[in-house]
């Protein structure tokens, strides 16, 4: 396996329910030095384009379809010639953003995506919006989550199209029982690990949160 993950930080809006706010995205490539897979393209396409170094782009994975982490999907997409995919259940979020322009292709849970001898299984993490998957790679020791699962907790479930108790069973179901040094790269923040989110998580949900 050759496969390796660079990282960058893209800066942008989300705007949802009739509010913007500022933030920074992270962006992650998996791949090696000829091909590499994007996971959720952030705000600039420029910038994507320069860190894959002129790789050939295989697919635009999609965690969700909140605007800032598909706003230049469309951008990459048509620079590159890879195609989008996105869980069929945030179809209704993606047309916000982009309505006059589908997804290439559907995400369902257990499709397994193989780039340079790694395989992401996509895993269906509803809650923070109905079509969230998270993407295990186990043969990097890692899972992509998204805005499921951050470093001290849950995704955020207050705005339309989330639900409190579903993202809940998402992350009791599909991510903690992923192994302990299993790490969590998040789509907002700092990286941490199943461990080291696992016991504030399980006293979290003892109590009934």
């Amino acid at each position: 396996m050759t496969a390796r993950i660079d990282h960058l930080v893209t800066s942008g809006t989300f705007s949802l329910d009739g509010g913007t706010w500022d933030v920074d995205n992270n962006v992650w490539i998996v791949g090696d030095d000829e091909v590499a897979v994007v996971i959720d393209a952030a705000h600039d396409a420029d910038a994507i384009l320069a860190a894959l170094g002129g790789r050939r782009l295989l697919a635009i994975i999609c965690t969700h379809a909140h605007n800032d982490h598909i706003d230049a999907a469309p951008a990459l997409a048509a620079a590159t010639g890879a195609p989008v995919l996105l869980h069929p259940d945030d179809l209704e979020l993606w047309k916000q953003t982009h309505p006059d322009q589908a997804p290439d292709g559907e995400l369902a849970d257990g499709q397994r995506l193989s780039v340079a001898g790694a395989e992401l299984t996509v895993l269906h993490t509803p809650g923070h919006a109905p079509g969230a998957v998270c993407l295990y790679a186990p043969e990097l020791a890692t899972v992509f989550t998204g805005d499921t699962l951050f470093q001290g907790g849950p995704g955020a479930t207050g705005r339309s199209y989330s639900h409190f108790p579903t993202i809940v069973d998402s992350i009791r179901e599909r991510l903690l029982t992923l192994p302990p040094e299993t790490v969590v790269r998040t789509g907002h923040g700092d990286t941490t690990t199943i461990g080291a989110e696992a016991p504030q998580l399980e006293e979290w949900l003892r109590r009934g949160h």
